[in-house]
């Protein structure tokens, strides 16, 4: 087995250690002790500790959201219902760990934890775009994940508290949120031709 199949296993026995205690050293021992692996062996896997940890599972987490999405097969939906599915598809995948999850919002809500709070948004929203076909590299680009990080973290901490059949209310969330999003890009583009027919025109 690779380090980095290795590690995502490990990861994987970690979810089921951390509701218990937290993403600290003690579950990642019983996490290793469950794969038959050396308890103290923690810090030849994760050296920066639970900041580690929780990158690794926000990786893994991105990774699989993506592989579901090409499986998937979302190339006939428009764009919005293409990021809506994708996130739906990630919500269904981390059902099982909630609480995991919760415990990692915590720790990250820490203001010395903030700066790799961002960075891990970041990168999820990133693999959303990318999952949903988006190629933009100019100023869009960061238009488009500036807003999805705006409706997707407040509808994360939503669908942390549901109970719904399926993620319903959650989804019905998002679905008012992207609905919000939508307006404003349509306003920006209007005013944004608005003032390009202000401009002075060259003699």
């Amino acid at each position: 087995m690779s380090e980095d199949a290795k590690r995502d296993e490990l990861v994987e026995a970690l979810l089921a250690q951390v509701p218990f205690d937290g993403w600290t050293s003690q579950a990642l021992r019983h996490a290793l002790i469950s794969m038959g692996e050396p308890a103290d062996d923690g810090p030849i896997y994760f050296p920066g500790g639970a900041g580690e940890m929780i990158s690794a599972f926000c990786a893994l987490a991105d990774e699989r959201m993506v592989a579901a999405a090409q499986a998937a097969d979302l190339a006939a939906y428009r764009v919005p219902a293409r990021v809506r599915a994708i996130i739906a598809l990630r919500f269904e995948q981390n059902r099982p760990h909630k609480e995991a999850i919760r415990r990692a919002m915590s720790w990250l809500a820490v203001p010395t934890h903030l700066p790799l709070a961002v960075k891990l948004t970041a990168d999820t929203v990133d693999a959303v775009w990318h999952a949903a076909g988006d190629t933009s590299a100019d100023f869009n680009w960061y238009t488009k994940r500036g807003l999805l990080a705006a409706i997707y973290t407040p509808t994360l901490l939503y669908w942390l508290r549901d109970q719904s059949d399926e993620d319903a209310q959650s989804l019905a969330f998002l679905d008012r949120r992207l609905a919000g999003t939508g307006r404003i890009t349509k306003l920006r583009r209007k005013i944004e031709g608005g003032l390009r027919g202000l401009a002075p025109k060259r003699a």
